[in-house]
């Protein structure tokens, strides 16, 4: 599908609070223009961002068609634990891009 970025820190202290950033490479469709014949080109946007953090979920976002075409999330949680930030996008044609991220807890 596409190309990912993530931005988590490598390490951190127990309780602190931490940014993550991701950004994700698509190309998006809008489902408003039209091929050369005049036929409308299908809607294929990424409507799902999930992240999980040592299997569970704690970030969602549902995007809908105002999404920019390379979308950029930010946001932040503690870190509680040693273990993996796991990162999901999906798009309308069902195709699921993953990527993860270790982070230390000290």
């Amino acid at each position: 599908m596409a190309r990912t970025l993530i931005n988590v820190p490598p390490k951190a202290k127990r309780g602190q609070i931490i940014e993550i950033k991701t950004l994700i490479s698509h190309v998006m469709e809008t489902g408003y223009r039209r091929d050369e014949t005049g036929a409308p080109i299908p809607r294929d946007i990424i409507n799902l961002f999930v992240c999980s953090y040592n299997g569970t979920e704690i970030f969602r976002a549902d995007l809908h068609q105002a999404i920019a075409a390379n979308p950029f999330i930010t946001f932040f949680t503690v870190a509680t634990e040693t273990g993996t930030l796991e990162f999901r996008w999906t798009d309308d044609n069902g195709q699921v891009e993953k990527a993860s991220a270790r982070i230390t807890v000290e």
